[in-house]
């Protein structure tokens, strides 16, 4: 299983930091995780940068049991 970690927002809608998932693609473990965490998750997914083990990467992508995928929502800052 492919570790799936999730940030700010998006690890709110899923109440946890980190889940394991079972998948062959970076796609196919977000659609597990959107059917575990519901519509509050997948509302988010689509304005999430997606990671591979720390660099950019696409649905597309295959995943192995070692790899770690991340969703990193948009994120303001200021003052």
């Amino acid at each position: 299983m492919a570790v799936l970690r999730l940030f700010a927002s998006i690890r709110v809608a899923a109440g946890t930091g980190t889940v394991d998932l079972e998948g062959s693609t970076v796609g196919e473990i977000i659609t597990a995780a959107t059917q575990r965490f519901g519509n509050d998750f997948a509302v988010q997914v689509p304005n999430c940068q997606l990671w591979l083990n720390g660099q950019a990467t696409d649905l597309a992508t295959p995943v192995t049991a070692t790899d770690e995928v991340a969703l990193l929502p948009p994120v303001s800052g200021g003052r």
